[in-house]
């Protein structure tokens, strides 16, 4: 009798333990079965998850390192030994993208980070690159990030050429806020804006929202010259001349009235060579040859 309870007990324990294992098994299969749909669902590769998974272990190394270095005051030290750990996991600058480069030479960029390369990414200044970069003329903003395990990320924001600027011995090319880019050539040059005087420069804003004015004659403007660091001459296409009057709301209406003018008389392109529009409500018009004529802006002669 004591016998065939003790064998009722093993089988009671035995079927129990086979009962726990298909549970585990089964847990098992369903968690596995989940993973697989969720890797099929992210964008990514078991690779690249892996390379993930290692830079997220190894930034919290680097942390946790950094964090007790900093507590025994060898901040320094931590450093040199951070960028050891990194370099021998593989990460450290050997590549470098640049995007947002249109009309600048790329080498300029690259010439800029070139002292990156091999360096640590831990001991990368990404500020510093930044700074840099934003000293290069064309360039108007710059974002630097690190792409781990092995790459810079560039992205360039250029400035927009605008017109050209006139100086005594060259041209050079500018962007709407008179900001210098590059010298020019002449043959280049053809069909752009040209501005002259002394001083233009810091004026060159001014006049492109004067210009913006009249949408009309915008595109007629060959060349403005800043005359006597107050007032704008502005040349058209057909090398008839306007001569504003001084301040920026008086230039804005005399441009105005002459644009609504020209629409109705068609001006330019006549035989006028000069509009002088410095006196207020009139328009003087001089013709080669002839003597000066006015106009009233108001439309009496």
């Amino acid at each position: 009798m004591a016998t065939v309870k003790r064998n009722a007990k093993g089988v009671r324990r035995s079927a129990a333990a086979k009962g726990r294992a298909n549970t585990a098994r089964k847990a098992k299969a369903r968690t596995s079965s989940a993973m697989d749909s969720v890797m099929a669902i992210l964008p990514f590769t078991e690779e690249q998850l892996q390379r993930v998974f290692l830079a997220i272990i190894l930034g919290g190394g680097v942390a946790l390192a950094w964090f007790v270095a900093s507590l025994a005051g060898v901040p320094a030290m931590a450093q040199q030994q951070i960028a050891g750990l990194a370099t021998s996991a593989g990460f450290e600058v050997r590549h470098v993208s640049i995007t947002g480069v249109d009309r600048m030479n790329e080498l300029k960029v690259y010439n800029q980070v070139l002292g990156e390369q091999d360096r640590p990414m831990p001991l990368v200044d990404i500020e510093a690159i930044r700074a840099d970069l934003l000293a290069l003329s064309w360039v108007e903003d710059a974002r630097v990030s690190r792409q781990l395990p092995d790459r810079l990320v560039i992205d360039i924001v250029e400035r927009t050429p605008h017109a050209v600027l006139a100086k005594a011995d060259r041209l050079v090319l500018i962007d709407p806020t008179g900001e210098e880019l590059e010298p020019i050539s002449q043959a280049n040059a053809k069909g752009m804006l040209v501005i002259t005087g002394p001083g233009a420069r810091k004026q060159v804003a001014q006049l492109t929202e004067l210009l913006d004015a009249a949408p009309a004659l915008k595109p007629q403007v060959a060349k403005a010259e800043w005359i006597g660091n107050r007032r704008w001459n502005l040349t058209f296409s057909t090398d008839q001349v306007l001569a504003l009057p001084q301040g920026k709301g008086q230039a804005s209406s005399a441009l105005v009235a002459f644009a609504r003018l020209d629409g109705k008389s068609r001006l330019l392109g006549g035989k006028v060579a000069t509009f002088d529009m410095r006196a207020p409500e009139r328009i003087y018009m001089r013709i080669p040859g002839r003597s000066e004529k006015s106009l009233d802006v108001g439309g009496g002669s």
